[in-house]
């Protein structure tokens, strides 16, 4: 009988690929994937650095996976487990903890499952974490996060991410075009493009040898997928010949989630951001110019070192005037290692906690207005395969979340709808059941 491996991930797009590729592994091993919830003989928890309370729900996962089976092998990989193999070591139960170049080894490290008294830690210097993994996830969406970049070489002063995943690196073009068409011959009609700074794509061994730009302009020819998404792209990276190309491609949609952080040019400059105000509110204008109907995602920190009240109402007016259509919030916190844990101006936890909860109304507030633009119009929607109180869910290429009444043959499928309603419970995130324009 095959052994069974389950997995959970947290965090990003780029950790789910990474957690899919992870899977495929034990698969060819002769390993089963369970369900996480399911009797498994080893679990694999894919961590983030990114939010808070690591520690905190690391041990939460760890002790809900013993429950299930107590005598399981746990595995603990992640940028969390690169940046804190010890601390993860101390949690009861966890056999094996894996740094960012021994993850994809999994499989080699892990041959014996016989839980020892003591953690075993398999943790390289970020430094000689300079190999990139080709990724992507599959089997558990109609769209997959194709993994194309990896690691940074910015130094954002409160971001742990080059520590805990390296210098910036990526996949060859030749490479995801195959992998792209690997996930059209699958059926997948969707790609999410991820990496950590993927608008960096283009550097191997340190040197330029592509440009994100060739990219997206190989991506639009491969047969067979109709959409293909930009997940997260730095303002200074996304260039406009990006912005036309995308306005008038065959697959590239007209989404984008460009990283804010601050609408004060002070706290930019503390956060050591390669773009100040003037150039962020010049891409958000060209986009909306050249495709009026597009989304723009934006993310923001609240309560960064030497942010006063002042500096957070220049952030909200700012954002504010934008033609954005919704918010990811982060409230900061401390990371050990980083430039700005020395700063000062440390903000109240108090004060962090309402700045967020303006943003996050802010945010309510801005998807409502942008929904509001597409009413009456006819979209296409990709419909997913969740199924709740007999409701199912699917998004638009300008990522509208619209509802429908549960029908299993729209999963996977594009759709002609017209958007008729918002709800009136005040979830502005998704659209009333739409009149199915059927083809």
């Amino acid at each position: 009988m095959n052994k069974k491996v389950a997995f959970y991930t947290l965090g990003c797009k780029l950790n789910y690929s990474e957690t899919s590729t992870i899977g495929r592994q034990f698969s060819e091993a002769g390993f089963d994937v369970v369900d996480f919830s399911a009797d498994a003989d080893v679990y694999i928890i894919n961590t983030c650095s990114v939010t808070e309370n690591a520690d905190k729900k690391c041990r939460k996962i760890v002790k809900e996976a013993l429950k299930h089976s107590p005598l399981a092998y746990i595995t603990i990989v992640g940028c969390y487990a690169q940046l804190k193999p010890e601390e993860i070591s101390n949690i009861e139960g966890v056999d094996m903890v894996l740094g960012a170049a021994e993850k994809f080894r999994i499989v080699e490290f892990i041959s014996d499952f016989t839980k020892n008294p003591k953690t075993i830690i398999h943790n390289s210097p970020i430094s000689e974490t300079n190999q990139f993994v080709a990724s992507y996830s599959f089997g558990d969406r109609t769209r997959t996060f194709l993994k194309v970049q990896d690691g940074c070489d910015y130094s954002c002063t409160f971001c742990t991410i080059p520590l805990a995943r390296g210098e910036s690196r990526s996949d060859t073009i030749e490479s995801v075009i195959n992998q792209a068409k690997e996930i059209a011959a699958s059926g997948v009609k969707e790609i999410v493009l991820t990496g950590v700074n993927i608008g960096d794509f283009g550097l191997r061994n340190s040197k330029r040898e592509d440009k994100f730009f060739d990219l997206v302009k190989a991506l639009d020819e491969v047969e067979g997928i109709n959409r293909i998404r930009i997940s997260s792209i730095e303002p200074n990276l996304l260039t406009n010949e990006i912005i036309e190309f995308v306005a008038q491609s065959k697959r590239f949609v007209p989404h984008f989630h460009i990283p804010l952080q601050s609408g004060s040019d002070k706290i930019l400059g503390l956060m050591r951001r390669r773009y100040r105000r003037e150039l962020y509110v010049d891409r958000v204008n060209t986009i909306k110019q050249l495709m009026p109907d597009a989304c723009i995602g934006v993310d923001v920190i609240v309560g960064f070192p030497g942010e006063t009240r002042d500096d957070f109402i220049d952030t909200y007016n700012f954002i504010n005037e934008l033609n954005i259509s919704y918010l990811h919030v982060f409230t900061y916190s401390e990371r050990d290692n980083t430039p700005a844990i020395e700063m000062e101006g440390v903000v109240p936890g108090s004060q962090r906690a309402d700045r967020s909860k303006m943003l996050h109304i802010l945010s309510e507030k801005k998807r409502r207005a942008f929904y509001e633009t597409q009413l009456g119009k006819d979209a296409e929607v990709l419909f997913e395969a969740d199924h709740k109180e007999g409701f199912m869910h699917g998004f638009t290429a300008n990522y509208v979340k619209v509802k429908v009444k549960y029908d299993p043959i729209l999963i996977n499928d594009l759709k002609v709808i017209k958007l008729d309603a918002i709800l009136p419970n005040g979830d502005v995130s998704i659209l009333e059941s739409a009149e199915l324009l059927m083809h």
